[in-house]
């Protein structure tokens, strides 16, 4: 889990994350929106973060934004082409978070440690 470097966060359960990527939680603590980014549905990270961190099904993820987005009640995540899309996303968004599976450690965002 990678977050822009300005969020002040080093630990997330997955409680958390499942919050955030389900659009329930839209605000940092420091009240601060946070911005979603992702890999599209079909990717293997964006089903293996779905499946093994969140312990949801991408299909179901789907279902979630597009219900949110339709009903007027939110906004699902951004979709970014590539890990390297995803990381330049978030490190240029105050706000964000996304995921990878690796990247450049000189990047400048911040680096989640995820307890269960």
């Amino acid at each position: 889990m990678i977050t822009h470097a300005s969020v002040n966060v080093d630990t997330m359960t997955t409680a958390q994350l499942r919050r955030i990527y389900s659009i329930r939680q839209i605000r940092w603590a420091n009240n601060t929106p946070i911005v979603v980014f992702v890999l599209p549905s079909q990717h293997v990270i964006h089903k293996n973060f779905s499946k093994n961190i969140l312990n949801i099904f991408p299909y179901k993820l789907d279902r979630i934004w597009n219900k949110l987005t339709f009903s007027g009640l939110g906004v699902a995540p951004t979709v970014v082409q590539s890990q390297d899309a995803l990381l330049k996303a978030v490190s240029n968004t105050p706000g964000a978070i996304g995921y990878v599976d690796d990247f450049n450690k000189e990047a400048d965002v911040n680096v989640i440690k995820i307890s269960i």
